[in-house]
C-alpha cells in the first residue's frame, strides 16, 4: 500500500467547508494499517510524513487535481498521533499564478498535533 493509498482509505470525512475559508477533513489510521510497521514496534505512532503528505492530498480533493510539492515552509508536529486516533485537519490554501500555498493544522480530540505550510502546483 503507498502512502496515498493508505491517506485516501483513513480518510473518514471531509471536504467539509466552514465559514471562515477553511475546508475541514478527518481521518483514523486503524492500528492495522501498514503505516504503522515498524514506527514503531512497541510504540506505534503516524509517521510526521503523513501529515505532510495529508495536507498534499486535502489540498488535492479541494482543488480536484493532482498537485506536486515544491517547497515544505514549515512542518511542526507537537503531538504524537497514535493508531486508531482521529485526526482533524483544517486546510487554508491561496493561489498566486501557478503556485498553492497551503496550511493545514492537525488536532485530535481538540488539541493541538501538528501543523504544515507548503508550495504546491499542479502536476500531471
Amino acid at each position: 500500500m503507498t502512502m496515498r493509498d493508505s491517506i485516501a482509505a483513513s480518510r473518514i470525512s471531509g471536504p467539509l467547508p466552514t465559514t471562515d475559508d477553511v475546508v475541514v477533513f478527518e481521518f483514523r489510521f486503524g492500528a492495522d494499517n501498514p503505516t504503522f510497521a515498524g514506527h514503531f514496534p512497541t510504540h506505534p505512532l503516524l509517521p510526521g510524513v503523513f501529515q505532510i503528505e495529508m495536507t498534499r492530498a486535502a489540498a488535492e480533493l479541494v482543488l480536484n487535481c493532482r498537485l506536486a510539492v515544491r517547497e515544505i515552509t514549515k512542518a511542526k508536529f507537537q503531538r504524537p498521533i497514535y493508531p486508531d486516533e482521529s485526526v482533524r485537519v483544517e486546510l487554508k490554501w491561496s493561489e498566486a499564478g501557478d503556485m498553492i500555498r497551503a496550511r493545514a493544522n492537525f488536532s485530535v480530540g481538540g488539541q493541538r498535533a501538528g501543523e504544515t505550510t507548503m508550495r504546491l502546483c499542479r502536476s500531471e
